[in-house]
This record gives structure tokens, sequence and C-alpha cells, in this order.
């Protein structure tokens, strides 16, 4: 059976089809109509290209930087806004005459990961993705876990945990709220951290390399950013204890992340032991599409 799946960004749409076995044997990519309508008929047609090109035809799964409501059945909370409020694998299916399943990109990470990534094999896999904001996604036995709200995974928009007076109050974030973890540990809050005491950089990686080289301002920041990086993964795994955690995101190839976080996860961690793994992404920007391949999963025909 091949999978096919897309990657609805909002400046690209990229298809991937997967043979059996998880293997790539198509790939392409086209910018994305800014309208709903023209979105519907550019993803057909990359569903027609892929099927010509492989001379196959098979499943179809969509991520989206959204969800669709369990309650309505509509899309919402996406920032590609044309495609809010709209019944998107519904329309999806009637067009393409087979279902389609449509997943947040998010949880389209974590089974990637969990299917045929770093994380393949375990059954609880919570996949943080750590770059311009801060998401996540839960994947169980390699299938998506969405919850009764279909928010499962939003842990950048929980309160950062255990702050100190100096954090407290101290961010804005999009979503309403004040002191996010994404105000904090994604790659803009690294950065509006380390210039708020007198830094200068454009990325953590940039940071990250300024550290190497010993710079106090870059050491400073990444001992504030890998604490608070550690305590909002303590809060994970206090509520759900996942099998391993796979990090992605353009932060996550902070190399050092890697390995100061298994030394500071027990001091925040109930009970104060903590052996969880830590892994980076083992397919990095391609861990959505294939992800969203996996929507349909290994037994499924």
């Amino acid at each position: 059976m091949m999978r096919m799946g897309v990657d609805l960004g909002g400046t690209k749409i990229e298809i991937v089809a997967l043979a059996e076995d998880g293997t790539e044997i198509f790939r392409k990519r086209i910018p994305t109509p800014k309208n709903y309508p023209g979105t519907i008929e550019a993803i057909v047609s990359l569903v027609a290209d892929a099927e010509s090109a492989t001379k196959q035809t098979g499943s179809v799964g969509v991520g989206i930087p959204g969800v669709v409501s369990p309650f309505t059945g509509l899309v919402k909370n996406s920032n590609s806004t044309w495609i809010n409020g709209h019944p998107l694998d519904k329309d999806l299916s009637e067009v393409l005459h087979r279902e389609v399943r449509v997943a947040n990109d998010a949880n389209c990470f974590a089974v990637s990961e969990a299917v045929d990534g770093a994380a393949a094999g375990k059954r609880l896999v919570f996949g943080g993705i750590i770059g311009t904001g801060c998401g996540a996604g839960i994947s169980i036995n390699g299938t998506v876990h969405a919850g009764g709200n279909g928010i499962a995974g939003e842990w950048g928009h929980n309160p950062l945990p255990w702050m100190t007076p100096d954090e407290f109050n101290s961010t804005t974030c999009f979503c309403g709220n004040r002191d996010c973890i994404e105000t904090f540990i994604s790659g803009t809050g690294f950065i509006r951290d380390f210039r708020a005491a007198g830094g200068d950089a454009t990325s953590g990686i940039q940071i990250s390399e300024m550290m190497q080289q010993g710079d106090p301002l870059a050491t400073a920041a990444f001992k504030r950013f890998i604490d608070r990086l550690a305590r909002s993964l303590a809060h994970v795994i206090n509520m759900m204890d996942p099998d391993i955690i796979v990090l992605g995101g353009g932060v996550s190839n902070i190399d050092a992340i890697y390995t100061e976080l298994p030394s500071l996860l027990p001091k925040y961690v109930v009970g104060r032991e903590c052996e969880t793994q830590v892994v980076k992404n083992q397919f990095g920007a391609s861990s959505g599409v294939r992800g969203a391949a996996w929507l349909w999963g290994k037994d499924e025909k």
C-alpha cells in the first residue's frame, strides 16, 4: 500500500509518497495558494502527480498548522487562516473519492518519529517542537492522540513551571495569556532573553555557538534556557511519563541540550529520579510530511 502525506504550510504545500516499508518514492513541493478553493485544488493536483509518477493509488493524510474541531468538524487555530472554518477533511475526501485524514502538524511529527524515526518502537511518544514557537504532538502506539478537545500536546501554552520572581508576569503570548512556556523556550524566547541581558544574536544556534566560544552572556543565557526547558519537560514527565521525548524545530539542533538535560530533569521530576530519554528527531523538516502519510497505520490496508 502506498501512503501519501501532505504538509500544508503557509508558504508551501509538500507531498511525499511512501512505499509499504516507509521508503520515499515520490516528493514534490509547490507554493501555497492563499485561498481555500485554491488550496483544495493544489492538494488534489499533488495527489494526482504522485499517483501518476508511481503508477499506484494510495491513502492520503494531511498535516495542518491547526486542528479539526471534534465538535464542529471545521478547521480552527490555523495560521493559514483561509482554511479556518472549513471541513477540510470532508472536502478533500469528496474530491479524492476516498477518506482523507487530517491532523495537526505537531501530531504528524510525533507519529513520524514514533513509527520509523528516533522513537521507533516506543509506545508513548511526546514530540516537542521548539522553533519560532513551541508546540508538541503525542503518539500512542504509532497513532495520533488528539484528545477530546483536539488540543492534546498544546504544551507551549501552559505557564512556565516553578517560575522565579523575575520570571513571573514578565512575558506576554499571542494566545492572550502571560508567561507561557513558548515565550521562554522557543527560539524567539531564547533570543529575547539573550537580548534583554545585553547580547546580540538572531538565532538560538548562534547563541549556542557563542557559548562554545566562551561568551559569558551566551553562557548565562543558555544556562537559563536549559533550566527552563528542564522545568517544562519535567512538567510533561510528571503528567504523562512518556517512554521517550523527541525534539524538533530549529532549537532542537543545539547539541548541548542533550548533554545537559539528563542531569537537570531529576531536580524537577517527582521522586527526583528520571531516566526519560530526550533525543533529537531523525527526519528533521521531513517529519511532518512523513507523519501525515503515517496517519494511515502499518496495519491498515
